[in-house]
């Protein structure tokens, strides 16, 4: 069976897009489509269904791409021990982080990299996603911790911790407790920061998968730090994870659906080919073990925490 097929096929499972999966290869689309129709083909079932709302599998893809899943898991074990073998003795790690990442993960992050079996230097960059992104694909950076925004579906990927979001709002009155619905935080004006962090992509995707608009204030902040002080002034409303926020605003609520919290998730992505790939899950694994002591931790089942937003990726090894 066709190891590229079987990839393809995850791809747009965990995307929902034949074109973004495709974008995520590096192939075109047809290329794509026509590797999935050939494994389709080789196992006698359609695994996806096409509509206007976008893919979505089959009964029968139901079944069989959850089994495709461990089946690539299995083989990249191979690759991984392979790596273990031949590793650089002394190569550092070099870590992308977005600056939505906060000071006690990225501390959580060193502790991690002292603590593996063969203990290693962590080299920190911090940008844009997109650059990160770049970054990781030009094989310039080992892994990256970001915001669970985008799908990269041809890297391995396994969710950190998670964090309550909350929202700022100068209209509501000081003093004012409880959480705030999102239907009723729709009625304010959002400002938000260019989509560089991640954090307006979260906040768009919040809105639009639930059918609300989203109103925007005119202008843009610089940064996520902006957005908290320009909520202060009374500028227009914000959204923030909790660790963000300067602790003594009075117009701080935080964020429900249907009144499960509303959560924003960080995740480690790494490629299935790097030299470093045994020593990347046995970092990742301590950091996952390290939210602990943050307060922000995965739900034990592998899935995302009730009330988030955004991402299908699980808390698990992918």
């Amino acid at each position: 069976m066709n190891i590229e097929g079987l990839r393809y096929a995850q791809a747009v499972s965990r995307t929902k897009s034949f074109s973004a999966a495709a974008r995520d290869y590096g192939v075109t689309q047809p290329a794509l489509s026509n590797g999935v129709a050939r494994l389709e083909v080789e196992l006698g079932v359609k695994l996806f269904d096409r509509s206007p709302r976008g893919v979505k599998p089959t009964a029968h893809g139901a079944r069989l791409l959850p089994m495709i899943d461990r089946a690539l898991e299995a083989l990249d074990s191979v690759t991984t021990e392979a790596q273990r073998l031949t590793r650089p003795a002394d190569r550092a790690i070099r870590m992308g982080v977005s600056p939505l990442i906060g000071a006690d993960l990225v501390a959580c992050s060193f502790s991690a990299a002292r603590g593996l079996s063969h203990p290693r230097d962590l080299v920190l960059r911090e940008a844009d996603l997109d650059l990160l992104r770049t970054a990781l694909k030009d094989g310039e950076l080992d892994v990256l911790l970001v915001p669970e925004v985008e799908a990269m579906p041809a890297y391995r990927h396994r969710t950190i911790l998670t964090e309550p979001v909350v929202v700022i709002d100068p209209a509501v009155a000081p003093g004012t407790e409880g959480t705030l619905e999102l239907n009723d935080a729709a009625a304010a004006d959002f400002i938000l920061v260019p989509n560089s962090c991640g954090l307006t992509t979260f906040t768009t995707r919040l809105f639009r998968d639930n059918d609300l608009p989203l109103r925007t204030y005119p202008g843009e902040a610089a940064s996520y730090r902006v957005l908290d002080e320009w909520a202060r002034l009374g500028v227009g409303a914000a959204l923030l994870p909790r660790s963000k926020v300067t602790p003594d605003h009075a117009s701080c609520r935080p964020l429900v659906r249907g009144g499960a919290p509303v959560e924003i998730s960080y995740e480690a992505v790494w490629g299935r080919d790097n030299p470093l790939g045994a020593d990347l899950e046995e970092f990742v694994g301590f950091l996952a073990d390290s939210a602990g002591c943050l307060g922000l931790v995965p739900e034990p089942d592998g899935k995302a925490p009730s009330g988030t937003a955004v991402g299908p990726s699980p808390g698990v090894l992918q």
